[in-house]
């Protein structure tokens, strides 16, 4: 690599103009630009840029966690989990939240730079497709739009209000279609254009175009089978839509991924290069070792791959930020004061943003608590709280238990099996001091040294030695001990799960290693990968937690039976959920407990939704939020005893059963009737549900469209003798359409606090522009002219009120065969095929996965006849490709052709087939006869 000279190379200097804070951006960016070698311009694309002291620029690292609370730094503010933020409705809030999680980012930068960088890696904007995403507990809802909006408050406030300075660096995460963990870094979410435009794209535009977010990072999938961190879209939409320059960093280890394990290209220097040219500002590889990433980097520049103006447009993007951060100005805090972490107001915040997230899910008329004398508290959950993966450390742990007991005479127990493993004449035991588990011939008391406390967090076992209160582990050589605080770390070490053999004894595999727990010659418990070397166990239940629960539940006034998951195991970043149960152990003590105790109020905290129809139908009143952070057994109480109006809101659907919903890795929800929009089933709880102590009389609904916008006027009152909370939600719903649409849409909301027989009017307001949908045929945005209503009311399935909407629109013209070509990708529908990239770096083709795939071009108008289809193909195998009209399978054929063979899946060839009988306004049908072939296009040529 040839290195052309700076500018110059003087030392550091207050004089350079890139250090006047008077001077556009731009010109200072520029300025610095020109100052820096070629090598130091390259050392800025890692996520640890190293320090240029001759300028006197300090070292700067990408990415520092913040999803709800900074995270990963020590004790700070823990607020609710993401889920539970958004489901208090309230952007102000999150917003609030957001801001005084950057103040507590910039204190920790102040005193420990390299611990906490400025550029933050929230919010999560990927819409909640399915409650199965391991990282569910990280977005906000299912509903794009919605999910823009809180996305854009929380990152306004993690931003700060400053048009010029950024308090932190927003980045969106993690685009595009990412809602899978199972393979997630080889699997490709495949988004039809509608999907991709009326679903995915919404949620992330909105941060961006609001110049709220200004960095973006790409999810390790692959898109329509392009590595997510190489697509066209980032230049082409995201860059687009943001007033100023974005930051594009990738996500850890992704870069390696695009020639390792998605082998889309042969070597790190072509995918890095690649990377570079689509967009990507930042490698997030090999954690603090750059060197390797820049050594492909420069082998890159070398061979042609890369041109240095490729190198400084990303580096114009990495220095945009840090300019904006206020690094290179006299004063780059801005005047803002140290501050504390945690902050005493943000304990306040967190106990404000714990009570608003909690969402009533039933109620009998148990609640609110009534001055009860004596409350039973049970469940594994009732006396803990647990930090997620991007959690911050806990500063201090309300509990339900604690927050009850502040409240009430209140008794507790876990209600966990204590049990013994007995193998042979022995029994596991426990000595503590980190020494292994031995197999200890004979027994012992049941709280001493063989007895353990099992927690069943659905299918996967931690075990707590009574003997010292810590958990079996492993501790990295294969060998159990019992020295940890519970489930914990990347790679979760405490969890089995037990299989029944026949004889009814069980064996115990360890989950994070594949292996099986066996007996190794000196009485010590190891693992082993062979299955057949597994120790077989007999389990001797101590104490029964159901029992014990059923015992307490008895005694009180009223049991509160605190369930949910963990947030580290069955369901988290790198594990997908398999069903919507709940864990049996507790689905077995809440049933205990209501069969000795009606007045059962049900607790869920989890990231995710349950499929609890026992519950439901059984249990007298249900709540649940998220994992609530540190305040949350303040807030839970509040709730309970009638403090404080439920204000919560569920932002996705709660199915009754996992049958009930489509593949996982299916991300096309319009044809699988997926999310509220299109779900035709019955939901557990709907889109948007939520209780309240109150009642809310809908008296009357206005709707005026003027211009470009809707206004919706609802008259509200208040009957009852509280105050009540409403959130008054407005759905559209089009009847008539070229395309399937939603059954209802979200359109707006607003949150409203009536008094006591108070009657008040509010009003929602939406852009008529939200009303179109992605036509395929032109590839642009249409609003119809079609009849539509809107509806009102307290969720997606409680609408109180409705009134037609009618705004201006256009009818979607039939297809003109010979306006130009068509993509193959723009189809109506589709049977056997699945989008594929034409080259590595833009464009997209279907291709055939099982014989006799389709797909179908509706209403297209022939007029007096074509004569001639040209197709681009690829096909590794040729094959046929056949046109048929009106039905895939009978209808009849129009045009044939030949597919020539071609292994090479990035050259596609054009042939001509000849057509006979395409007249008038029919239905196309392309059938692809075998696996493996391929069409990006297709034209017509007309009869003269």
């Amino acid at each position: 690599m040839t290195e052309p000279a700076p500018t110059d190379l003087p030392a550091a200097s207050a004089t350079h103009p890139f250090r006047d804070p008077d001077l556009p951006f731009e010109d200072r960016i520029t300025d610095l630009l020109a100052r820096l070698t070629p090598e130091e311009r390259v050392a800025l694309l890692h996520q640890y840029q190293p320090p240029i002291d001759r300028l006197g620029i300090a070292e700067f690292r990408t990415g520092t966690e913040a999803l709800h609370g900074l995270a990963w730094c020590g004790p700070a503010t823990v607020f609710p989990q993401a889920v539970g933020l958004a489901s208090t409705w309230d952007p102000d809030l999150l917003r609030r939240v957001g801001a005084a999680t950057a103040a507590e980012v910039v204190a920790r930068h102040r005193q420990e730079p390299a611990l906490a960088g400025r550029n933050v890696w929230s919010p999560v904007v990927n819409p909640l497709r399915d409650p199965r995403w391991g990282r569910n507990e990280e977005g906000y809802a299912e509903d794009p739009w919605l999910t823009g909006v809180l996305g854009t408050a929380y990152a306004r406030g993690l931003a700060g209000d400053d048009p010029r300075r950024l308090r932190t660096a927003p980045t969106l995460k993690h685009f595009l279609g990412y809602n899978n963990e199972t393979d997630r870094c080889t699997t490709s979410s495949n988004l039809p254009p509608r999907v991709l435009w009326e679903y995915e794209l919404p949620a992330y535009l909105p941060a961006l175009r609001a110049g709220a977010a200004v960095a973006v990072m790409p999810s390790y999938n692959l898109v329509n089978g392009r590595p997510a961190h190489l697509s066209p879209l980032i230049a082409d939409v995201l860059r687009v839509a943001a007033p100023g320059p974005i930051l594009v960093v990738s996500d850890a280890y992704a870069p390696g991924n695009i020639a390792e394990l998605q082998r889309f290209h042969p070597d790190p220097p072509h995918a890095y290069a690649h990377a570079v040219r689509a967009g990507l500002d930042s490698f997030t590889q090999d954690d603090g070792r750059p060197e390797p990433t820049l050594s492909h980097l420069r082998q890159a520049l070398h061979d042609g791959l890369l041109d240095q103006a490729d190198v400084d447009a990303a580096v114009r993007h990495v220095l945009s930020i840090r300019f904006r951060l206020g690094e290179f100005d006299p004063d780059p805090w801005n005047g803002e004061p140290v501050g504390a972490v945690p902050d005493p107001a943000h304990q306040d915040l967190a106990r404000e943003a714990a009570r608003r997230a909690i969402v009533l899910l039933k109620n009998d008329g148990l609640l609110p608590l009534r001055a009860p004398r004596r409350i039973a508290v049970i469940g594994q959950l009732g006396d803990t709280l647990q930090e997620d993966w991007y959690s911050g450390t806990l500063p201090y742990a309300v509990t339900a238990r604690a927050g009850i007991a502040e409240r009430a005479e209140t008794v507790f127990c876990e209600a966990a099996d204590r049990i013994a493993l007995r193998h042979g004449g022995g029994y596991v035991t426990a000595r503590g001091d980190g020494r292994p588990l031995t197999l200890a011939p004979g027994g012992a008391d049941v709280d001493g040294s063989i007895a353990f406390d099992v927690f069943d967090w659905g299918g996967a076992w931690a075990l707590r030695a009574v003997a010292d209160g810590r958990y079996v582990s492993e501790n990295g050589d294969d060998v159990l001990v019992n020295d940890q605080p519970g489930p914990n770390g990347w790679e979760v070490r405490q969890t089995f799960r037990a299989q029944e053999r026949p004889d009814g004894a069980i064996v115990l595999f360890h989950i994070a290693t594949g292996r099986y727990v066996t007996v190794a010659g000196d009485g010590v418990l190891r693992l082993a990968a062979d299955a057949d070397a597994a120790a077989p166990f007999t389990v001797d239940l101590l104490r029964s937690g159901a029992a014990e629960a059923a015992a307490l539940a008895a005694s009180a006034d009223v049991a509160v039976v605190v369930a949910g998951d963990h947030p580290l195991v069955n369901g988290r970043e790198t594990e997908d959920r398999r069903d919507l149960d709940l864990p049996a152990a507790q689905e077995t003590v809440l049933r205990a407990v209501h069969a000795v105790n009606p007045a059962t109020v049900l607790v869920l905290s989890s990231g995710y939704p349950f499929g609890i129809t026992w519950a439901d139908e059984h249990v007298p009143a249900i709540v649940w939020s998220a994992h609530g952070g540190q305040e949350y057994g303040h807030a839970l109480a509040e709730v309970l005893f009638g403090d404080a109006e439920p204000a919560g809101r569920l932002t996705q659907t709660w199915y009754r059963s996992v049958t009930e919903l489509p593949d996982l890795f299916d991300y096309d929800i319009i044809a699988n009737d997926a999310t509220y929009l299109y779900y035709l089933g019955t939901p557990l709880y709907p889109f948007g549900h939520g209780l309240g102590y109150g009642t809310v009389d809908y008296l009357g609904i206005e709707v005026t469209a003027t211009g470009d916008r809707v206004e919706v006027t609802v008259r509200l009152a208040n009957p009852g003798e509280r105050a009540v909370e409403e959130v008054v939600q407005c759905y559209t719903h089009q009847h008539t359409s070229r395309v399937k649409q939603p059954l209802r849409q979200l359109r707006g909301f607003t949150r409203v606090r009536l008094e006591p027989g108070e009657t008040r009017t509010v009003q929602v307001a939406f852009e008529a522009a939200a009303l179109a949908v992605w036509d395929v045929t032109r590839d642009r945005y249409v609003v119809e002219e079609a009849q539509r209503t809107v509806q009102v009311g307290r969720s997606s399935r409680d609408i109180r009120l409705s009134a037609p909407l009618h705004v201006p629109g256009e009818v979607i013209p039939p297809r003109d065969p010979y306006a130009g070509a068509w993509a193959a990708t723009g189809h109506d529908e589709y049977h056997g095929v699945t989008p594929c990239p034409v080259t590595r770096e833009r464009g997209e083709a279907v291709r055939c996965t099982e014989p006799a795939a389709w797909v179908a071009f509706r209403d297209v108008d022939f007029e007096a006849g074509a004569t001639s289809c040209r197709l681009l193909v690829n096909a590794p195998e040729g094959g046929t490709i056949t046109l048929r009209l009106d039905d895939p399978l009978s209808g009849p054929v129009v045009g044939t052709v030949e597919t020539p063979v071609c292994a090479e899946p990035y050259a596609f060839t054009e042939v001509t087939a000849p057509l006979n009988g395409a007249e008038g306004a029919r239905d196309l049908y392309v059938v692809l006869s075998r696996t493996g072939i391929a069409f990006a296009s297709l034209a017509f040529g007309a009869a003269d």
